[in-house]
């Protein structure tokens, strides 16, 4: 039997028959899961597009949900409203209208597939369909196009030009290179021009900006629902003086913005002044399309259109944000239900008529049953009693019952709790899929689908029953997406260092300054590019790109004191810093000598079974999630206890990382534990475990205060039997009374969230068994440990795709924006987190928002709440219990809640840093636009601290934004933990940044067995200036943060490779190099070489150079004076102490880079190096 035969057959011959010629039809009694079948056999029956019309978005998504399960092959696309409340001031998410605008060019030639969508997204009067067509066109392989008429096509498209293309409806242009990303598309393109043809077209990565691989053409959609052209803004500007006749339009922001060509947000809501003529979305369906409502449509416009007059009215008299009369912005319900009735359609409804209704024409009832209350009662004796007894009734009957996981873990969970005595009776085979079952005969099946609620189906004998009937509530799918970008960790490091103008800097030779840009200037006729600094008294001093690895910003405290240019006070600090550094590194090293000598476990890897169970995330790992995982079983493989940190943003994959360094270890026999730092997050780590490795021998165990006594006892026995292979729990696993048999792993989730005694206890264990550490928000100290090698540092940086940056607002509080940032969340499905971290008033603050926002449904969850009371608020909070959670910060570390997008922060200035990170995290979790709103005081009344805390928040919009500010926690509060409170005065005087790469070359020094020298630890770097012009030219790569940059990144290259890269990555980006920044390239690599060899300057032009040296220099005296005593025609000669003159000959044709590089590769050759 296929599912479509179940519709025809067994449930109502009536539907059966509409379906077959599809007309009008009302059916009633229908839940998510059935409405969806109902759908997928409207679908396998006619073979034409359906238009999927859902009441409100969270039944929509739902049912996207079901339907996916059901029909896997076939296209189910989600016609988003804006998410947006009527008359908003806020825009919707690019990622939203590239998704509209995809579709609404689709649907006019859509033949098949199944579109849904909400009343909310059928409302507003849209462009009309000759829009979308005009403005779409497509570029090829061959095509004749001139680039500057392109970038005007595109600018009049609606394309924003940018430097560097992150999002749908950006271009850059950089010479001969043109990146876009076009509406609609997953992926930007590269368009390589060869004078004035597209020579050729590849799809590049956003992330890296490297290409990937080559293409023939790119489709082009607009970038906008509207035209930004000339004649689209005249008609606007007349429109709208029309619209608002007598108004002082020098203080109307809408008007001024798109007279400018600027896009103001809220500019959804005058749409229709664009066009002589506006049209609903139901203009873009073809002939084919067929309708299927899902619930009271009708009822819901109506609450629509009352909600856009309320919104309407709340407006009224703001010039800022004039509304537009509401017929001209949205349809009114008569017009919707005159559009729904132009087309062939079945209305279903979740709610059966009266027996007297049914006699209408066109109504029917199905025979669909609700599942009665059967859940488990865990307060009782027997706990399934309801539910055996239902089963036994129902098979007795001829009944046939499936029950529905979510998951392979959750299958296995839910066969564990099954009555053995209904498996004993019925057996319980699993199915495959839901049409599996219906060609099965066993009476008592399980399976994995999707499904949101049960049903009972009389007619055809069947009972599908989901983990929500038996668990007694609504499980929440975890939703991930597949993951594709490759943003390396080094780039990350790199980019810690980018400047911008007015920052402090610190130069080794020099001392702390202010950066004040980069600046072309033309010395001797050679064209450079240099780095001014400011020092004290307005001294600037401008320092030579080629010299910019001598620069970092400076980490310490807010306002440190300029350095004096001509004077030894800077001199000296270093000196002092020196010191002091060199006799921690001793100490480290002291430490980690120690761990080294301990002897681990050296753990066997069975790379089979590891791939196995790999498969089992489903995903595609991204390159940085894959290295963590990679270099984390490299660790356990390795004799040495591991100390490795995994540091990525809230949900970005760092979970993955612990399941195969957990796995690797089970099965090689060893224990477990994971520690976390609350119950709740014990509970959801432990189903997640329980999910991964289901269909393993591995046992996992959860030892939580939420396990009676007795429960919690027995579980510590078999840690101490070694019959549990991986254990969760909170602290309490640290407790001495609990005895491993073999534990080899620890795994800690946000180290920083425990106390100090059991930090301390993770000191201890860390000498004796492998510690894996995942964060969110690294605390200084580890997070600097790692960089400076002392513990090993993974970084994953790339966020799963089609999740979006949380939108974060900071401003004063008010009633209005509250009820407006709720409701928003409400209107689209969603949840609120409302942020009140003051326990004494949290209750009287629920109540202020119940009045304000009655249409919220609230709950409370604080600290002060017993635990069970506080895990009960969460759960019910978490299955969508109620929508509106006013907590204080004990949700920081709370549960994934995917369908909570929007959170309010009251007094957001009292946080600190990584903590306001931390519960901004909490939302944001999926693909909808999430919303943070940090309410401070007037700005006046903020500390210096806090306003620097919250710039840095706000500033920190983009993901994986986590590492990053841990950086910004050091400077914001001075570096002193780093190595505890002594050093914080030498810290404070030199920079953190210059501290730690003092730090770095004295545990260097030390490792090699000598003393650290000044010299040594203060980068004696060699300079080279060879009278060559040695810059990224303007006309080649024009903003200047990315110049500086790449800059940075290039003098921070280490090996020929790296360098190499680079160059692939500025001829894929910018185009062939010019011969400049080949001199630049060129002049670096040889700056890394010369250095090694201990050469302090190099001086030269056309006619030769002087080479200094350092007193410890590298190269063979014996070779130097062989050099000199043996050249024809007095090459080289001693000129001082210390120095060497090379001179060129006439007849030389050699280029003088080239000259000094075979000169430097000879000195190599015969030096200590060569050994």
């Amino acid at each position: 039997m296929q599912l479509k035969d179940l519709i025809k057959g067994g449930i109502n011959a009536t539907f059966s028959n509409t379906v077959k010629s599809i007309g009008n039809l009302n059916s009633t009694g229908l839940t998510g899961a059935i409405a969806a079948i109902y759908e997928q056999a409207t679908h396998d029956c006619t073979s034409c597009p359906i238009l999927v019309i859902c009441a409100d978005s969270f039944d929509a998504q739902s049912l996207r949900t079901n339907l996916k399960a059901l029909l896997p092959k076939t296209d189910i696309e989600y016609f988003s409203d804006w998410e947006t409340l009527p008359y908003d001031t806020l825009s919707p998410h690019q990622d939203i209208v590239s998704s509209r605008i995809k579709l609404l060019a689709a649907m006019p030639e859509m033949s098949d597939g199944i579109v849904i969508t909400t009343v909310q997204a059928l409302m507003p009067r849209i462009a009309p369909l000759s829009f979308i067509k005009k403005q779409s066109f497509s570029i090829k392989v061959g095509d004749k196009r001139d680039i500057t008429m392109m970038k005007k096509d595109l600018t009049t498209h609606g394309y924003l030009l940018v430097e560097q293309v992150l999002s749908p409806g950006e271009f850059a242009v950089r010479g001969s290179i043109v990146d876009i990303y076009p509406m609609g598309s997953k992926t930007p393109y590269r368009i390589d021009f060869f004078d004035d043809e597209v020579d050729s077209l590849r799809i590049f990565d956003v992330d890296s900006q490297r290409s990937l691989e080559k293409i023939n053409s790119v489709s082009m959609l607009p970038a906008h629902e509207f035209p930004l052209d000339e004649s689209g803004i005249s008609l606007f500007r007349s429109n709208y003086r029309d619209a608002f006749i007598g108004a002082n339009l020098t203080n109307h922001p809408i008007y001024q913005a798109i007279s400018k060509g600027a896009i103001p947000a809220g500019i959804e809501y005058y749409l229709p002044l664009f066009f002589s003529e506006v049209e609903p979305v139901f203009n873009y369906l073809n002939e084919k399309f067929k309708i299927i409502t899902v619930d009271d449509v009708t009822k819901a416009c109506d609450d629509f259109d009352v909600d856009v007059h309320k919104r309407a009215l709340e407006y009224a008299g703001n010039s800022d944000h004039p509304t537009l009369p509401a017929q001209r912005v949205f349809l009114t319900p008569k017009e919707f239900n005159d559009n729904l009735k132009k087309f062939e359609r079945i209305s279903l409804y979740k709610n059966p008529f009266a027996k007297d209704s049914v006699s209408k024409r066109g109504f029917y009832n199905t025979d669909f049953e609700k599942v009665p209350e059967i859940a488990f009662n865990h307060q009782e004796k027997e706990s399934s009693r309801a539910f055996i007894a239902f089963t036994d009734d129902k098979i007795s009957h001829g009944y046939r019952i499936l029950i529905c996981a979510l998951s392979e873990g959750r299958r296995q969970s839910l066969r564990e709790i099954m009555p053995q005595v209904l498996v004993d009776k019925f057996g319980m085979k699993a199915a495959s899929s839901f049409e599996d079952f219906l060609n099965e005969k066993a009476p008592l099946m399980m399976t994995i689908a999707p499904f949101d609620e049960g049903m009972i189906l009389p007619s055809s004998k069947l009972c599908v029953l989901t983990e929500s009937e038996l668990l007694g509530f609504k499980v929440v799918k975890q939703r991930r997406a597949s993951y594709k970008s490759k943003l390396s960790q080094d780039t990350i490091i790199r980019n810690l260092s980018s400047l911008k103008e007015g920052q402090v800097v610190v130069h080794i030779d020099h001392g702390i300054g202010r950066y004040r840009g980069l600046k072309i200037l033309d010395i001797g006729g050679i064209k450079g590019e240099f780095l001014t600094i400011e020092y004290l008294n307005g001294d600037m001093l401008n320092i030579p790109i080629t010299s910019l690895s001598k620069v970092a910003r400076y980490s310490g405290s807010e306002n440190p004191p300029l350095s004096r240019l001509g004077n030894d006070t800077w001199s000296k600090k270093k000196a002092k810093a020196v010191q002091k550094v060199t006799d921690v590194a001793a100490q480290l090293l002291d430490l980690y000598a120690r761990r080294e000598a301990v002897a681990g476990t050296a753990f066997k890897v069975d790379e089979k079974a590891l791939d196995e169970f790999a498969s089992g995330f489903g995903y595609q790992e991204t390159p940085d999630q894959m290295a963590a995982i990679n270099n984390t079983i490299y660790d356990l493989s390795k004799e040495q206890p591991m100390d490795r940190l995994v540091c990525g943003d809230v949900g970005f994959g760092k979970t993955e990382v612990a399941l195969r360094a957990a796995f690797v270890v089970a099965s090689a026999g060893s224990q477990v534990a994971v520690l976390v730092p609350t119950t709740i997050l014990a509970e959801q780590h432990y189903q997640n475990f329980k999910d991964r490795f289901a269909g393993t021998a591995i046992n996992v165990e959860l030892l939580s205060r939420f396990k009676t006594v007795k429960q919690q006892n027995e579980v510590i026995k078999e840690i101490e039997k070694g019959s549990v292979d991986i254990i969760i729990g909170t602290h309490k696993l640290l407790s001495k009374d609990i005895k491993f048999k073999k534990l080899g792993l620890i795994i800690v989730d946000e180290e920083h969230r425990f106390g100090v005694k059991q930090k301390e206890r993770l000191k201890e264990i860390r000498a004796q068994v492998d510690l894996l550490t995942l964060t969110a928000t690294p605390i200084p100290r580890t997070l600097n440990m790692a960089m400076e090698g002392m513990r090993e540092l993974s970084i994953i940086a790339t966020p799963p795709e089609h999740r979006l940056a949380v939108k974060t607002f900071v401003t004063e509080k008010s009633d209005a924006l509250t009820r407006e940032a709720i409701m928003r969340e409400l209107r689209r499905g969603g949840q609120v987190y409302y942020l009140h971290n003051d326990v004494a008033t949290i209750n009287q603050r629920a109540e202020q928002l119940a009045k304000l926002v009655p249409e919220a449904k609230i709950g409370i969850g604080h600290g002060q709440l017993n635990e069970r009371d506080l895990q009960k608020v969460m759960r019910d909070f978490y299955h969508q219990r109620f929508n509106l959670l006013v907590c204080s910060t004990i949700v920081e570390n709370g549960l994934d809640v995917p369908t909570a997008n929007t959170i309010i922060i009251d007094r957001a200035d009292l946080l600190g840093l990584a903590q306001l990170h931390q519960i901004r995290g909490r939302v944001g979790r999926s693909h909808h636009q999430a919303y943070a709103y940090l309410f401070t005081p007037p700005k006046q009344l903020l500390s210096k601290d806090a306003k620097l805390r919250l710039d840095a928040i706000s500033s920190l919009e983009e993901l994986g934004a986590g590492f990053v500010l841990a950086t910004h926690d050091m400077e914001i509060r001075g570096a002193g933990e780093l190595l505890g409170e002594e050093q914080s005065g030498q810290i404070e005087s030199v920079g953190f940044s210059l501290y730690s790469e003092m730090l770095e070359a004295a545990v260097k020094a030390l490792k090699e067995g000598h003393e650290p020298s000044l010299a040594e630890i203060t980068l004696n770097e060699c300079e080279i200036d060879l009278h060559l012009p040695c810059l990224l030219p303007t006309d080649y790569i024009a903003d200047v943060n990315t110049r500086l940059s790449l800059y940075k990144r290039i003098s921070s290259c280490k090996t020929p490779d790296q360098f190499e890269d680079l160059k692939v990555e500025l001829i894929d980006r910018f185009g062939f190099l010019p011969d400049a920044t080949k001199n630049l390239f060129e002049i670096s690599s040889l700056k890394l070489l010369a250095t090694e060899l201990g050469i302090k300057r190099i001086n030269g032009d056309a006619k030769g150079g002087i080479i200094e040296l350092n007193q410890n220099h590298k190269i063979s005296n014996e070779y130097l004076i062989r050099l000199m005593t043996t050249c024809k025609h007095n090459e080289y000669r001693i000129t001082g102490p210390s120095s060497l003159r090379y001179n060129v000959p006439e007849s030389e044709s050699r280029s003088r880079l080239e000259i000094l590089k075979q000169l430097l590769q000879a000195f190599a050759a015969n030096s200590s190096l060569a050994k």
